[in-house]
């Protein structure tokens, strides 16, 4: 028996473009099944692919990194990206920004893989703070608790939720 391991792949933009509909596929998951990060059902294709779109630009001007995790097959499972074009006083810090995991893919540890990727790279480009946020009371706040992240506080009524329900958003940073 082989064990096949997965896989995390950091993308270029030109590998993201390639690879759009696969990720596009994680987002619209994850929009669909609740999550809140920042788009509104009805959720489609077409906005779906604008995202990453924007984001593959984002990233050939070298603003931020996309992380993937494959599955045996090969097929983007889970996504996570870290935003490192900061103002100039703040060359120390990065956002780290949509966390995402199909959900056949949930409870296997597949986001912390990531975010222990993610800080690695964050290390590798000397950035010493992170920080997120993430809707107060969701599974990933408690998630993010357990992978060592402090919270800040939260801010009431901070957005919506893909079906129009007001959210809380608890802030979180980790110093590396």
């Amino acid at each position: 028996m082989t064990l096949v391991l997965p896989r995390i792949a950091m993308l270029d933009a030109d590998t993201l473009t390639t690879r759009l509909d696969e990720l596009c596929e994680v987002l619209e998951n994850c929009v669909q099944g609740g999550a809140s990060v920042s788009f509104m059902l009805p959720f489609d294709r077409d906005k779906s692919r604008a995202f990453w779109q924007n984001v593959a630009r984002s990233v050939a001007r070298n603003e931020r990194i996309v992380l993937v995790e494959e599955d045996a097959s090969g097929a983007i499972i889970g996504t996570v990206q870290l935003i490192t074009d900061q103002p100039e006083n703040q060359p120390h810090r990065a956002d780290v920004s949509k966390l995402l995991v199909h959900d056949s893919a949930r409870r296997q540890g597949v986001a912390g893989r990531l975010m222990t990727q993610l800080e690695t790279v964050a290390r590798n480009c000397g950035k010493t703070v992170l920080v997120l946020d993430t809707s107060t009371g969701s599974g990933a706040e408690t998630f993010y608790s357990r992978m060592g992240w402090q919270k800040v506080g939260e801010i009431p009524r901070y957005a919506l939720m893909p079906d129009g329900e007001m959210t809380a958003t608890s802030v979180f940073y980790k110093f590396l």
